[in-house]
């Protein structure tokens, strides 16, 4: 089931008794070429940590803005297909992206998260599963798995040891982030989520990886609208000012450009 329907779908399941989170999640297929990421290059914001937060936007109802869904097209994929070219994401990043926001939304409204929020980490993160010359395919995987360098503890890389086997990085000595939102094994372990309801929560596959991320933001009851909540959340993500700057320039760019769109 792709997550087209995930709109529906997943408020129906929130109203059942919550979003499937699952521990189980496929292995990267081995066959593929990796596609493996080292540190962003984007230029970091001119902002000070803590003094702001990006530009809001009322993305809750949005997808059912302009223009009218095609027939048969649900509206968060009309949403996605309208600023895909403005704001350079793809538009299956983008339904991602807006379908985090929308379970949380139901889920935990008191977060505020944002769909340009989970964007701004995209892009660092894989360029939104683009990553090395991978293409998101619209069963929401990258065309190569996304599997970041190994956490060795080498110069500028901390040290992390194995902790699932190479079952989701491929590496059993040690861990490496993997995914569209580059998620740590031991992350995913406690923070896996099916978007797509297809009964796997799958790293490499962006539906789960960007509703994984939004929950592990929106922990210990943080309000995103607040600038110490939302600083706190990205610095929880890389404790590292230049990556919250960009986090920060990136989303703030997507936000202002779906008000200019809207």
């Amino acid at each position: 089931m792709l997550v087209r329907l995930g709109v529906v779908v997943l408020v129906l399941a929130v109203a059942g008794g919550g979003v499937l989170l699952l521990k189980a999640a496929v292995r990267p297929d081995e066959r593929l070429p990796v596609a493996e990421v080292p540190a962003d290059e984007v230029s970091a914001a001119n902002v000070r940590p803590g003094a702001v937060t990006p530009a809001v936007v009322d993305t809750a109802a949005k997808p059912q803005a302009k223009p009218q869904p095609q027939p048969g097209e649900d509206p968060l994929r009309a949403w996605a297909r309208r600023l895909a070219e403005p704001t350079g994401i793809p538009a299956r990043a983008l339904m991602a992206y807006g379908n985090a926001e929308l379970v949380l939304h139901s889920t935990d409204p008191a977060c505020h998260m944002s769909w340009a929020t989970l964007a701004g980490i995209g892009r660092i993160e894989s360029n939104h599963g683009q990553y090395g010359g991978a293409t998101l395919g619209e069963n929401g995987r990258p065309s190569k798995p996304i599997v970041g360098v190994p956490l060795n503890g080498s110069a500028g890389v901390k040290s992390v040891s194995d902790t699932d086997g190479g079952r989701f990085d491929g590496d059993p000595r040690v861990d490496r982030a993997v995914g569209p939102m580059q998620f740590i094994p031991s992350t995913w372990g406690r923070w896996a989520a099916d978007a797509n309801l297809d009964g796997v929560g799958d790293p490499q596959q962006i539906d789960d990886a960007a509703l994984a991320a939004a929950r592990y933001l929106c922990t210990g009851g943080r309000d995103l609208a607040k600038p110490a909540d939302w600083w706190a959340a990205v610095f929880s993500y890389n404790n590292s000012v230049p990556y919250g700057q960009k986090v920060f320039g990136l989303a703030d760019g997507y936000a202002r450009t779906a008000m200019a769109q809207a």
